[in-house]
């Protein structure tokens, strides 16, 4: 007869492939049932809905159960249990379990354009995404997600626009387009809060707040504002580039924000290739991939159609869900090696 414990003890050599623990000593194997003494069903708690890793988890669980007799037909589901972070509940009364800055020390390499398709990514892999558009004076994300407006205020709160699963909000809403905003250091900092603390953003798994150009008042006030998860950092393959970036890269650090890694963006014959992975060699951080120069990114941006979400097969698109997908295990391991520092030992054992 096929028990529990048996079903346990099988799983708990599968081992978790970014952590480098068994899924049973991390607790992410939870409603496990076995009917007529035979059938089992069991779920897999994951860190992310975002999660790139539950294809080989469900593959390895199979594989680890087919050693026990007498096991019937296997049924794997899996959920994802992100813990809100009550750094961000506490600090701007916000329901976000992660915010991810998306930054560089230069303008001109595409942090916006990284912002949004990575936003459109994560929301297609089935996680809760939300899109700040932190670049106050110089916003665009709107144009670029296809929506120009937005919803009118509820309950005194700014409602986001949404389009492809990703609710945003931007100053672009607020302001006159074709007037140029100039703004001391405290315009910036109360506008940057406003877009965070003033918007009914609901509960949302990721944040992605696209910064401006350089290493200024905006990077300081969203420190200050949000616990940030981390900085993802953008550069182009040029090495004057990656010489910026590292500039962003140790603004971050200075700030005592984690850096989650590295993207190389407009890579390929024109640009050229390879600064952003040798960034991210020097500085000890994780290289997420490189996005190819393409036609089709521009022409997406433009017209409100992001490749992601236009052109799922080309080049572009696919390296933009790779990087997604890098990203959200980042996390993910970070996440679990928090959580399972609080285990019990039972539970381990």
């Amino acid at each position: 007869m096929v028990t529990q414990e048996i079903v346990m003890q099988a799983l708990s050599t599968v081992i978790e492939p970014e952590l480098h623990r068994d899924l049973v000593s991390l607790n992410m194997i939870r409603n496990l049932e076995i009917k007529n003494g035979r059938d089992l069903s069991f779920t897999i708690m994951l860190t992310t809905p975002a999660c790139p890793l539950r294809g080989k988890m469900e593959g390895d669980c199979r594989a680890a159960l087919a050693a026990v007799p007498g096991l019937g037909q296997i049924t794997v589901n899996f959920d994802a249990n992100i813990s809100s972070n009550r750094r961000i509940s506490d600090q701007i009364g916000q329901n976000f379990k992660h915010a991810i800055a998306v930054a560089s020390g230069k303008g001109g390499v595409g942090k916006s354009t990284v912002s949004v398709n990575l936003a459109i990514a994560l929301a297609q892999m089935g996680a809760s995404v939300g899109l700040l558009d932190a670049d106050i004076l110089g916003p665009n994300v709107p144009m670029m997600m296809g929506k120009q407006t937005m919803p009118p205020p509820h309950e005194r709160k700014l409602t986001p626009a949404e389009n492809y699963g990703v609710k945003f909000i931007s100053m672009a809403f607020l302001s006159d387009p074709s007037k140029p905003m100039i703004w001391r250091g405290p315009m910036l900092h109360s506008a940057i809060r406003q877009l965070l603390v003033d918007v009914s953003w609901g509960e949302l798994d990721y944040l992605i707040v696209d910064l401006p150009p350089g290493t200024g008042d905006a990077q300081l006030s969203l420190a200050q504002t949000l616990p940030l998860t981390g900085a993802v950092i953008v550069t182009q393959p040029m090495a004057v580039a990656a010489m910026d970036a590292l500039r962003g890269l140790k603004t971050f650090e200075q700030l005592n924000v984690p850096i989650l890694g590295v993207v190389e963006n407009m890579s390929g014959e024109l640009f050229g290739t390879g600064a952003g992975e040798i960034l991210a060699q020097q500085n000890n951080t994780a290289y997420f991939g490189s996005i190819p120069l393409e036609a089709r990114v521009r022409m997406g941006g433009d017209e409100g159609h992001p490749v992601v979400a236009a052109y799922p097969n080309s080049a572009a698109a696919k390296a933009f869900v790779h990087v997604a997908q890098q990203i959200a295990a980042r996390i993910s391991v970070i996440t679990l090696t928090n959580q399972a520092n609080f285990i019990p030992i039972s539970m381990v054992n």
